[in-house]
């Protein structure tokens, strides 16, 4: 009677296809894939601002592929370190996601410049407002000082750099233009009586010639509207003007 015997598998013995692991493979490597494609994307998004975190991304990005192509023979290996490749690249995500501005750092766009129609103000607004600009342009003590017998002061104060400022404000229409005689009279008690040091005629509308010149002799400083409404959205006060204009001997 013979002896049956058992017989072995060979070592060799090829596996059969088994489609759950293999579907769990492709998943596996699509995720693979999708994280390092949201990795690449966020890395350049940042490299422009941040070159420096790009190119460590991308280091680390590569060597955690190399480390998963050398440990294809253990499959335990190769699992350990394909969910370390994955977590390196959601902390790469994390690095350049946090390196992105936040919206509250945003710098706020400014705000537009605001045109005032000083010629709808009255005399006494308009006199208020120019002392306004004077104190927002370092005239910290400047002040609305006109009224009766101001003899040609409207508005007084200092200059930044130390020097008496004394303002007239004239706000007139465009048809009725401040002539010479007003800037005589004005130019006979600035300095005189004033003291001033830096004399402005401020007006809504403009100067005649012959009032041009005259204050080009006195250093009287003439802003017209088209200055005033420069000066309102943040051209140079008028008084540095001034300082390159010396009033004419007598």
């Amino acid at each position: 009677m013979g002896i049956q015997t058992r017989r072995t598998a060979r070592k060799g013995r090829r596996r059969e296809f088994d489609v759950r692991r293999t579907a769990f493979g492709f998943a596996f490597l699509a995720l693979l894939i999708c994280g390092a494609g949201l990795a690449v994307r966020t890395a350049l998004r940042s490299a422009e601002r941040h070159p420096v975190v790009a190119v460590v991304s991308a280091v680390a990005l590569v060597a955690a592929v190399v480390v998963l192509l050398r440990l294809r023979r253990s499959r335990r290996t190769a699992a350990r370190a394909a969910a370390a490749a994955v977590e390196t690249a959601y902390e790469v995500v994390d690095a350049a996601l946090e390196e992105l501005p936040e919206a509250d750092a945003v710098p706020p766009r400014p705000e537009p410049v605001r045109t005032v129609d000083y010629a709808a103000m009255d005399p006494y607004d308009f006199e208020e407002a120019v002392a306004a600009l004077c104190r927002r342009d370092g005239c910290l003590d400047a002040e609305v000082v006109g009224g009766a017998g101001d003899l040609g002061a409207d508005v007084v104060g200092t200059t930044p750099d130390g020097r008496r400022l004394v303002v007239q404000c004239k706000r007139y229409t465009s048809d009725n233009k401040v002539g010479s005689q007003d800037l005589q009279r004005f130019g006979g008690t600035c300095y005189a009586v004033h003291g001033a040091e830096a004399a402005v005629v401020v007006t809504t509308g403009e100067f005649t010639d012959p009032a041009l010149e005259y204050a080009e002799q006195c250093g009287i400083v003439c802003v017209g509207l088209d200055g005033l409404t420069a000066w309102s959205e943040g051209a140079a006060p008028p008084w540095y003007a001034s300082a390159s204009v010396q009033p004419a001997e007598g």
